[in-house]
């Protein structure tokens, strides 16, 4: 009796696994960046030219999605070289030292039409803590050229860098205490 309850355990495990869909990020259609106060005036904008991320999920709606993502801290742009050099300093992002910022979801949570509450850890500057992410499914649809399904998502979230211990050096006169980040995706399913 236990190697059947054992075989029809590991069936229906490997069988969910095998029903999960995967969705690689389409990078040509895709912009992760943020956006922080300068001075107290005006926005400073950023994003990162070299990420990577994946969902997986077994339903269509995504309402059991999982989300991976990771961005090289080297490949900052703000469309200012000087700036971005200076930004890969000590002074904010430390590249050298902290060469990749991850996001791993812990739960991605339906609460609307198409929104979605995206629970997870994020890991930049040496530091993980967990953050909470909004997201909005704009759409799916077949791509009439690969013939692929792509979905859309816009995701959202405020962190304090204060928590990531990032430019600690800057005062908030100089350095909003916020950092908005800002995700305009595309998604191939595989």
């Amino acid at each position: 009796m236990k190697k059947i309850t054992l075989f029809a355990t590991a069936f229906a495990l490997s069988a969910s696994a095998a029903m999960a869909q995967t969705w690689s990020i389409d990078k040509a259609h895709s912009r992760i960046g943020y956006t922080v106060t300068h001075m107290g005036i005006s926005q400073s904008d950023g994003n990162f030219r070299n990420f990577d991320s994946k969902i997986s999920a077994t339903k269509d709606d995504f309402s059991d999605a999982s989300v991976e993502f990771s961005a090289d801290v080297n490949s900052i742009n703000t469309d200012n070289e000087r700036r971005d050099g200076h930004l890969k300093s000590a002074d904010f992002f430390d590249a050298a030292k902290y060469p990749s910022i991850t996001f791993k979801s812990k739960s991605f949570k339906k609460v609307g039409d198409k929104k979605f509450k995206v629970v997870g850890d994020l890991t930049f500057h040496g530091v993980t803590k967990p953050v909470e992410l909004d997201a909005i499914l704009n759409g799916v649809i077949t791509n009439p050229q690969s013939k692929k399904q792509v979905a859309g998502f816009t995701i959202t979230g405020l962190i304090k860098r204060a928590d990531f211990n990032f430019a600690a050096g800057m005062p908030a006169t100089a350095l909003g205490e916020n950092v908005e980040l800002i995700a305009h995706t595309e998604f191939s399913k595989d």
